[in-house]
């Protein structure tokens, strides 16, 4: 079902995207008055094309540095762990080396 839902706003988003390169291309040839209909076709085609080239990159550079930094974070959350585990073992370790010395020996006839 996540795939699903992951797919849904993969497509939302393209379509936003698209969407807003579309309204940026027309606002850029706005102003450029002595373009023809078609040359201002092509210009904003052409500006749409390059602004989801441009998006595509930056999804992709986010993707990559969002995978890098779950791999520090996942090895920093096991390095933790280890340490919790091994502070644990120790201490349960001291607590029964406490017991041996001051009970056992009272124990003893």
């Amino acid at each position: 079902m996540s795939k699903f839902l992951a797919d849904i706003e993969g497509h939302l988003l393209l379509a936003a995207t698209r969407e807003e390169g579309r309204t940026a291309a027309e606002r850029f040839t706005a102003p450029l008055h002595w373009l023809t209909d078609t040359q201002r076709v092509e210009v904003e085609r052409r500006f749409e094309a390059e602004y989801l080239a441009l998006a595509r990159d930056s999804w992709q550079h986010t993707s990559t540095r969002a995978g890098r930094l779950r791999e520090e974070y996942e090895a920093k959350y096991r390095e933790l762990r280890r340490r919790l585990l091994a502070g644990w073992l120790l201490g349960c370790a001291g607590l029964v080396g406490v017991v041996v010395v001051c009970v056992v020996p009272q124990l003893r006839p």
